[in-house]
């Protein structure tokens, strides 16, 4: 009988420990599900930013679509600290008070702050702008804004809010970083053609006819293609791709297009079709391919291709290393970009003057109405492991992204300009000098702006 008993006992014994063995089992498998795993996390977005037929692009009435429309993209890196958003976007330029507003809502939808988000446009000319301030501005003057018109931008500003929140539920871990770059040939060219007496004596637009100019030297340029790319193990999740010049091969259409840069985006996502390729313009102001592109039509694919080919080696010749959060910083220094000395001169004309002249120089004023409020612009770096993007507004010239890679030669350097679009064309102070378009009334901020964003990479490359 005792036998028996003890038989018994450890049968029941086993039922019960096999019991809870497979409770605990099931409920270890319930607790991964509901409860986010700690450390990085990377969610992306991808949404349409074409506008309907009949808007206004940036030079021209829109009546038509193309094969491939424009794209607003980006990420968000969340486990280090409040998440980090990267946003890049097929228009021509977002300035101002509508970026205050772009990254209000993606800051929302992210759970995060403005401060921790980037919004950067490639500078298509076929392509919006957004300027809500040019368009409150024409308004109370009893102006139509035509290209200031927002409608569509607050419609793209809500699809952008609902895709960020939408993705973060999908968000994957973040074990690797890759980091790359290779030279593209024969697309950037210096757009600035100096003469013998240090002025510009001529601008060799990205369409250039002229084959004396097409001949000059390419100048000044950043001939590489910086790729950053996150991984899940070996799954790739994201690509970032920063390359300096400007976008156009030819324009005035009437066909929204994301031209050459967005055409070589679509091969990489073609040939790396697990990761989304996000693709930032870097300081590319005084850049452009017209060294390359005498406006006919096929270099647009040519163009394409070249560049796709750098990105292409680029990412053949990535190196992949592991990554914590502990690794990944995001820093800002807030900038007051001085005005250029002409703007208050223009302020004192439209007040005697037809609203005709407000039209021709909206950007300027409302430009000059931010800086008079005491409006500050972040200047932005993301650090990954040995990497430092930075992210800076307007049309930069390529002479900043060149000193920052040499400020800090042991880092990995990459760099987005096309920000906040207000300040327009930023040289650097010996440029004003020289003179030329893009010193002239295309820039709305004076030379001593150098020093300004200069101290700014400094502080944020060297971490003071």
């Amino acid at each position: 009988m005792h036998t028996h008993r003890t038989i018994y006992f450890i049968f029941l014994f086993c039922i019960l420990e096999i019991f809870v063995v497979q409770t605990d089992i099931a409920g270890s498998t319930k607790h991964s599900k509901d409860t986010a795993p700690s450390g990085l996390r990377l969610s992306t977005f991808d949404i349409d930013a074409t506008p309907p037929v009949g808007s206004h692009l940036a030079y021209d009435s829109m009546i038509g679509s193309w094969d491939m429309g424009l794209r607003a993209r980006g990420i968000v890196l969340s486990g280090a600290g409040q998440p980090v958003v990267l946003c890049a976007i097929d228009w021509i330029g977002i300035s101002g008070e509508s970026q205050d507003v772009f990254k209000r809502a993606l800051a929302d939808a992210a759970g995060t702050i403005p401060e921790r988000v980037a919004v950067h446009t490639l500078h298509q000319h076929d392509a919006p702008r957004c300027n809500f301030a040019a368009e409150r501005i024409l308004l109370e003057a009893g102006l139509d804004p035509r290209d200031n018109e927002g409608t569509f931008a607050r419609e793209l500003i809500s699809k952008l809010e609902t895709a960020v929140r939408n993705s973060l539920g999908k968000s994957r871990p973040v074990t690797h970083l890759g980091l790359g770059e290779a030279p593209v040939y024969q697309v950037a060219s210096n757009r600035r053609i100096l003469g013998p007496d240090g002025k510009v004596k001529a601008t060799r637009w990205t369409t250039c006819t002229d084959s004396a100019l097409r001949a000059e030297p390419e100048g000044v340029i950043d001939p590489m293609v910086s790729l950053v790319s996150f991984w899940n193990g070996d799954q790739p999740l994201a690509v970032l791709s920063y390359y300096a010049v400007h976008p156009q091969s030819y324009y005035h259409t009437g066909i929204p297009n994301p031209d050459f840069p967005g055409i070589a985006r679509f091969y990489r996502q073609l040939a790396v079709p697990q990761a989304l390729h996000v693709h930032f313009n870097g300081a590319g102001g005084n850049l452009g391919a017209g060294k390359y592109n005498d406006g006919s039509k096929e270099n647009r694919g040519i163009l394409a291709e070249r560049l796709a080919d750098g990105m292409k080696r680029a990412w053949e010749g990535t190196q992949r290393e592991p990554i914590t959060a502990d690794a990944v910083n995001w820093t800002l220094e807030p900038v007051s970009l001085p005005p250029a000395k002409y703007l208050e001169k223009l302020e004192a004309e439209l007040k005697v003057q037809d609203t005709a002249l407000l039209r021709i120089n909206i950007e300027q004023i409302s430009w000059i109405q931010r800086c008079k409020a005491g409006k500050k612009i972040d200047v932005a770096c993301l650090t990954l492991n040995r990497a430092r993007i930075l992210y800076l507004p307007g049309e930069l010239f390529v002479e900043y992204q060149l000193a920052a890679k040499a400020e800090r030669k042991d880092l990995f350097v990459a760099m987005a300009a096309y920000g906040d679009y207000g300040p327009g064309y930023i040289g650097t102070a010996i440029a004003y000098e020289q003179g030329g378009y893009e010193a002239g009334i295309a820039s709305r901020v004076s030379p001593e702006v150098e020093g300004v964003l200069m101290t700014a990479i400094r502080r944020l490359l060297n971490g003071k």
